[in-house]
């Protein structure tokens, strides 16, 4: 019997690769790297053996999709901003027992996905940026969840999350942690004005809805905040339309769920968009009061609001 041992919401943005260079913006995200970094020592700590990462920049336009291949290695360039990501280089292991285990049980609840452990996929970068600083030594083997979700529900996502901690926890014999990789507000600076942004949020406003989301998570009103979670993935320009903090509030039990929130990054604005490194203590839950699949009508129009 397995174990979700850590549960976080984090930052990839990739000013922080340029944080390593020299150059005018060297040293810029040393707070998000340190995050990460105590993400990784606290993994280590809780004896855990694979990350799973649910991914803002995998795009997919039809069913779940699980990348847990062997294993990765290369050289890599954003096609979306490869002036901040350029030739990094990668070299992470896959956990196909685990992967496959984690599509087995989605779909016998009925969420249907794909678990892909031959493929020439490679992850995107919301996975390669935060395992360069939480597992550069390949402690830690990972899985790469698609969660850039066009045509998709976020009550679907939310019973994925909660899938997959049941795959853990009743069919695992191991120690994992999930980490929902995407922003909050995720309004990119209007062309031409983004070095002024680069360390702001695009509007006041966008700030604001932010960080009282935030300080609703520090005081676990969960329920409140799964409620407003489909308008809130449109009014504040949610990263993915926030299906991996669905799928990670799935994992934790949704509306359910107990825990409060840790802020190991404080919020920071970059390019416009708004960015935390946050722990959500794993507590014991039941999945009582993870969404049923588009119950009704009323609940259909809600949660296709919040499709990309």
């Amino acid at each position: 019997m397995g174990k979700l041992a850590l549960a976080a919401k984090i930052t990839h943005v990739p000013s922080m690769y340029l944080s390593e260079l020299d150059g005018p913006r060297k040293g810029c995200r040393q707070e998000a790297i340190d995050g990460h970094i105590e993400i990784g020592r606290r993994c280590r700590e809780l004896g855990v053996d694979t990350i799973v990462v649910f991914d803002t920049h995998w795009l997919v336009n039809a069913g779940y999709h699980i990348n847990c291949a062997e294993h990765w290695e290369g050289n890599y360039t954003s096609g979306e901003l490869p002036h901040f990501i350029s030739n990094m280089e990668y070299d992470l292991n896959g956990n196909p027992e685990l992967g496959n285990l984690m599509a087995k049980v989605c779909n016998e609840q009925g969420v249907e996905s794909l678990a892909h452990d031959s493929t020439t996929l490679a992850p995107e970068y919301g996975t390669l940026v935060p395992m360069r600083y939480m597992n550069q030594d390949n402690h830690f083997k990972v899985i790469s969840v698609s969660a850039l979700c066009t045509v998709h529900y976020l009550n679907d996502s939310a019973r994925l999350g909660w899938a997959l901690r049941e795959a853990i926890e009743k069919h695992y014999d191991g120690t994992v942690a999930i980490l929902a990789s995407g922003s909050l507000s995720h309004r990119f600076a209007q062309n031409g004005q983004a070095p002024e942004f680069s360390d702001k949020v695009w509007s006041p406003f966008l700030e604001t809805l932010d960080h009282e989301v935030v300080k609703m998570w520090q005081n676990a009103e969960w329920d409140k905040f799964c409620t407003m979670l489909p308008e809130y993935a449109i009014k504040g320009h949610g990263e993915g339309m926030m299906h991996d903090t669905a799928m990670l509030l799935g994992a934790l039990g949704w509306s359910g769920y107990d825990g409060k929130a840790e802020v190991l990054t404080p919020y920071f604005g970059s390019s416009g968009t708004g960015q935390i490194n946050c722990v959500f203590p794993v507590t014991p839950q039941d999945g009582s009061k993870v969404p049923a699949p588009q119950a009704s009508k009323q609940a259909e129009l809600a949660y296709g609001e919040s499709r990309v």
